[in-house]
């Protein structure tokens, strides 16, 4: 099955890491790579975890191949693959997918070709502060049969989800308690390698 047919579903820890790496960094671009697997069914992209990845010089490949390697060592071991990539936009009215992503986002795909790149939909996590969003507050794009990067609609045949439909209300939770305090990613590993870009203690 093509990509313009799949559907992503992704899980809880995974989408809330990404949600809590932007918040920590509002004034910046962040970015992250998706991991999980194609399910058995074959018509599933299950993204089962996430990794955050930068929040400055995200355009560096050197930095951005290091991370990928690492990552993709780390979890192959587990039976997972990197199956896309998501990015936060610098300006909150900023809702246009970029250059940068897109280029990451067509890396992926020559080791992927069914990666999917979430963005943050700002409106969305302004929204979910106010009112009790249950969907999930980024957008969905797949690349065409001529390998551009198109938006899918929301309303797509529920083409993208979250796994937990709590998880809005566990997110809200962790705002509360400023919880994107103890988010470490790849450029705070970089700079202090004692630091673990895996997050093994965040949901404790």
């Amino acid at each position: 099955m093509g990509s313009n047919g799949l559907r992503y579903e992704i899980a809880q820890n995974a989408y809330i890491k990404l949600v809590l790496h932007s918040l920590k960094h509002p004034t910046s671009a962040v970015n992250g790579i998706l991991i999980g697997r194609i399910s058995p069914s074959n018509d599933v992209v299950e993204i089962a975890d996430s990794v955050p990845l930068f929040h400055s010089h995200i355009p560096l490949l050197p930095q951005l191949e290091i991370s990928l390697i690492l990552i993709e060592e780390y979890f192959s071991a587990k039976g997972l693959n990197i199956v896309g990539y998501f990015h936060a936009n610098e300006r909150s009215d900023d809702s246009e997918l970029g250059g940068v992503a897109k280029n990451i986002g067509d890396h992926i795909c020559r080791y992927f070709p069914q990666a999917g790149v979430l963005l943050l939909d700002n409106k969305k996590l302004d929204a979910l502060k106010k009112s009790k969003e249950r969907s999930a507050i980024m957008q969905l794009y797949v690349r065409d049969t001529s390998k551009n990067w198109k938006l899918v609609p929301s309303d797509a045949n529920n083409r993208f989800s979250l796994k937990e439909p709590s998880a809005n209300v566990v997110l809200l939770d962790y705002i509360a308690s400023e919880k994107w305090n103890g988010i470490v990613d790849f450029d705070d590993h970089l700079d202090d390698i004692s630091k673990d870009w895996l997050n093994p203690g965040l949901f404790n």
